[in-house]
């Protein structure tokens, strides 16, 4: 074996380790990234040539945390690593985004790259090295690639920056962003904060290039001691007949121009004008001609428009839909649309739409997320739905895909440091795109926010979203564009997602396309974002500015309380008999656990108020019992009946017994005649047995006397 091993220092106390030639050594590249207890095996296969047709990078990105890396084994009935899970789903998105655009543009064979998490130290944040390791499986393939590149995660602990910090660290963070890059340019972002400013987003860039730019460098010099990845493969993807292309953009170039400059908002109608245009082109070749020009036709004509499209928007400064750079397609929205949700929200910009709903719950609604690095709860919850109508396409719907994941996450970032810090309720949101023509993921986060107040959710503050284009030229000539169209999106060169509240920004999202983004332009995307962020924010508040003061009628209510911890076992009561027989009697659900102070936290999920004070006065009498007093009349459940009497429950906890010559004033002859086990009954009590400290209650003294006879009180007279 010839094994490599090299060590880069971060600077910051912590080293990475590569590791390659010993393990996966059929793989075209393998590595293993190792960050104090922390692996990933990273692998990368290509497929020697492109399958006919292909016209794409069929690139797939998988990456798995394996249960026996932190010494646990999986839950479930088959006790191993099934389906992945959403948190695996989001680093395939994050490796995927940085990796895609670095391939070469006519590379078109199939292309698999694998992560596993093999060793999990509980420290190292395995998800911040696996960018790292991808793009090191490639440099020491033959596979064609224009980096490398690298993927860090930034996170700031009392005003300083941390590269990659531990979970000890993260901990203690107002900020959480993944930034890739190569050498030269930043290619990818995510993350989410605690309402930052345009300034520190910038800085928060300039110190992830810092650190990816050393790792670049260390990846070259790991390739070089590797002769395999000496000398690249070559290829042959694509045909390419450079008269034909000529021909096509001389024919169509000057009509797409037109049919740009219109400024028409109808997506569908500027589609048919270019469909014209083709169709046009078509029609008028002989059928030999067409025969020859055929396989290039379609993919020449969407350069050719494309091409087209961006020289309008920066040489005369107009968009697709007529809009200046700046200006925010027309907005409207409304709140409790649906009657039957706890809150419920319609939100439009241009032809991009959102219906949100929210709905509460208690603590059993909680999703347990059990995978490889913790056990958790999560109380806020967020689902992004993409159905093909919204489009206007019939495709088939195979369960949740990884962009609806991807999205949902992204609007949930931004909204959850911004819910109440005292919120009692598990809070789902459901966004189902109705519409879509650009940015439906900012849109979720509006309609978000407005089902939210609408809901009588006590947010912080309100939050909105936009999403920023940039169209650019190799003269350094470029253009910053407001709340991008999906057209604008795809011949695009970035796709910039920012979320905030009027002080500051708390999520982001941005994809580069093109490479030398300087910090200047950056900046003013930034600016520029803020400016539309604030405008749609304005436009939301004008629907409802401030949350409704109460929740919705068919909103469950929740009380919490706490209890002393020798409290717990007896609202549980043997096998939760106590706990089950109060939910039951009181129509609520009851939840109870121990805190990290040794407390009881009690939650009380009811429909209405008299099932919750029921509730709670039941919960009361067992955590704060009062004292029994002899004479003080109680009413309890009859809990067993003896032939000498019954057992009734004076106060949770604790019971007495009526004696049968007790229940009435006439004489019973079964206990049976006057109560049956689970009666409600109301009776005195009467005395206290010294030894025993058992009660004596009675019935009968809280009932009137019966009238007697005429005779009999003429006899008793005598």
């Amino acid at each position: 074996m010839n094994v490599i091993n090299k060590t880069i220092d971060l600077g910051n106390g912590k080293e990475i380790s590569v590791e390659t030639g010993k393990l996966a050594k059929q793989a075209d590249g393998s590595v293993v990234v190792k960050c104090g207890g922390t692996m990933i095996l990273s692998t990368v296969v290509s497929n020697p040539e492109a399958k006919d047709g292909v016209d794409f990078l069929p690139l797939t990105v998988d990456y798995r945390e394996k249960f026996s890396a932190g010494g646990k084994i999986p839950g479930g009935y088959l006790k191993r690593e099934a389906r992945p899970s959403d948190d695996e789903i989001l680093v395939m998105r994050l490796v995927d985004r940085a990796l895609r655009p670095l391939f070469p543009d006519d590379y078109h064979a199939d292309t698999q790259l694998m992560m596993q998490l093999i060793s999990f130290d509980g420290v190292n944040m395995p998800d911040s090295l696996a960018g790292f390791a991808a793009s090191a499986a490639i440099a020491v393939s033959d596979i064609p690639f224009n980096g490398p590149m690298s993927e860090v995660r930034v996170g700031r602990v009392d005003g300083n920056w941390i590269v990659n910090p531990t979970y000890e660290e993260f901990a203690q963070s107002d900020v959480d962003c993944m930034i890739a890059g190569t050498a030269e340019n930043i290619v990818m972002l995510e993350g989410e904060m605690h309402e930052i400013s345009e300034a520190d987003m910038v800085e928060i860039i300039k110190v992830a290039h810092d650190a990816i730019k050393k790792q670049c460098q260390f990846q070259e010099e790991l390739a070089a001691e590797v002769p395999t990845a000496a000398v690249k493969r070559e290829y042959s993807h694509e045909t390419h007949d450079e008269a034909i292309k000529e021909k096509i953009h001389t024919a169509t170039f000057d009509k797409c121009k037109e049919v740009a400059r219109q400024g028409l908002a109808d997506k569908n109608k500027r589609a048919e004008l270019f469909r014209e245009i083709y169709q046009e082109y078509v029609d008028g070749l002989d059928e030999e001609t067409l025969e020859a020009e055929a396989p290039f036709i379609q993919t020449y004509f969407n350069k050719t428009k494309k091409e087209a499209v961006r020289q309008v928007m920066l040489n005369e400064r107009i968009r697709l839909d007529g809009r200046k750079m700046d200006e925010i397609r027309p907005i409207w929205s409304e709140i409790d649309y649906i009657p039957s949700a706890h809150g419920s929200a319609v939100f439009t910009r241009g032809e991009t739409q959102s219906l949100t709903t929210l709905t509460l719950g208690g603590k059993l609604d909680e999703q347990m997320i059990d995978n490889m690095a913790e056990k958790r709860y999560e109380k806020f919850l967020l689902h992004y739905n993409f159905p093909p109508f919204s489009t206007g396409e019939a495709r088939p719907i195979r369960g949740v895909s990884r962009r609806e994941i991807g999205h949902g996450n992204l609007a949930l970032r931004a909204l959850k440091n911004m819910l109440p810090e005292d919120n009692a309720y598990t809070i789902r949101l459901v966004s189902d795109i109705l519409e879509s023509n650009g940015s439906s993921s900012m849109a979720t986060v509006c309609a978000g926010t407005l089902a939210l107040m609408d809901g009588g959710i006590q947010m912080k503050k309100p939050v909105s979203g936009i999403a920023m284009g940039l169209i650019t030229d190799a003269d350094g000539k470029y253009c910053v564009l407001s709340d991008i169209l999906g057209d604008e999106d795809h011949i695009g060169d970035m796709d910039f997602k920012v979320t905030g509240t009027a002080d500051g920004i708390t999520a982001c999202q941005m994809d580069i396309k093109v490479d030398g983004l300087s910090f200047e332009v950056l900046t003013e995307a930034l600016e520029q974002a803020r400016a539309g962020r604030l405008h749609i924010l304005n436009e939301i508040l004008k629907t409802i500015d401030t949350p409704r003061t109460e929740l919705k009628p068919n909103a469950p209510r929740i009380e919490a309380l706490i209890v002393p911890n020798e409290a717990i076992g007896a609202i549980i009561g043997p096998g939760g008999k106590i706990i089950q027989e109060m939910q039951k009697d009181t129509n609520t659900t009851i939840t109870i656990e121990e805190n990290d102070k040794g407390e009881g936290e009690v939650q009380i999920l009811a429909n209405n108020g008299e099932d919750m004070n029921a509730a709670l006065t039941k919960i009361k009498l067992i955590a704060f019992p009062p004292t029994v007093e002899v004479g003080a009349e109680y009413e309890g459940k009859v809990k067993s009946i003896q032939a000498y009497g019954c057992f009734v429950e004076i106060l949770p906890g604790t019971d007495g017994l009526i004696h049968i010559s007790e229940l009435e004033h006439r004489r019973v002859e079964k206990v049976e005649e006057v109560v049956k086990e689970g009666d409600m009954v109301k009776f005195k009590v009467i005395g206290q047995d010294p030894k025993t400290k058992k009660f004596k209650l009675s019935r009968k003294v809280l009932l009137p006397k019966p009238e007697k006879k005429e005779a009999e009180k003429k006899e008793a007279e005598k």
